[in-house]
């Protein structure tokens, strides 16, 4: 997901979203203490991600002020 199409959604749907995501870091954090995680470039990608989504919402924010 691109920033671009981040800023078009609304906070709601933004803060939805940094849910999920944190929820997929978890579970791949999990996956790979077992051992199950073949791909561990997954998780710095939910990161990255997790992050554009912060900071969309934290510009979102300061132009609302």
């Amino acid at each position: 997901m691109t920033a671009q199409e981040l800023r078009a959604k609304t906070p709601d749907e933004l803060k939805a979203e940094l849910a999920n995501l944190k929820k997929e870091s978890f579970n791949l954090r999990f996956q790979q203490a077992t051992g199950q995680l073949e791909n561990t470039a997954q998780i710095r990608k939910a990161r990255r991600a997790a992050a554009l989504v912060k900071t969309v919402l934290n510009e979102k924010a300061a132009a609302a002020e």
